[in-house]
């Protein structure tokens, strides 16, 4: 199942404009140094709100997913899409969808790496697949 249409928000635009050059951006603290996650609006570690982006290095390990079965086509078996939570190396969890592997095959502890898919008429979004 392809990832869905995402649309930028003025809060999001260097988010997307990462996304779109392949790079996966994180928030960065000013004060303390400690990383973020794309959507957070204060340092996860001291509080502050003055933040900046930074690139990710991509790389990190599946703590939990979910399996979204949809609905079938005419004669089809009903389409599976993994979306997991991901801790990146440098601390941040991040939702997402999971490419590259069967459901079955997902756990806990899996090693994963950014990728990105460009929908038609969407924004550019960060998936993860296996390392």
């Amino acid at each position: 199942m392809p990832v869905g249409i995402v649309h930028r928000d003025a809060a999001a635009a260097a988010f997307f404009d990462g996304a779109a050059r392949g790079e996966l951006l994180v928030r960065r603290c000013a004060s303390c140094g400690g990383f973020s996650a794309p959507q957070a609006r204060a340092c996860a570690h001291c509080g502050t709100p003055e933040q900046e982006w930074a690139p990710s290095a991509g790389a990190g390990t599946v703590i939990t997913w979910a399996v979204v079965h949809g609905r079938p086509a005419d004669g089809e078996a009903a389409p599976r899409t993994v979306v997991a939570v991901v801790e990146l190396d440098e601390g941040p969890w991040l939702q997402a969808q999971l490419t590259g592997v069967a459901p079955e095959e997902v756990s806990a502890g899996l090693r994963v790496r950014a990728g990105f898919e460009h929908p038609e008429g969407g924004e550019a979004v960060p998936v993860f697949h296996p390392a």
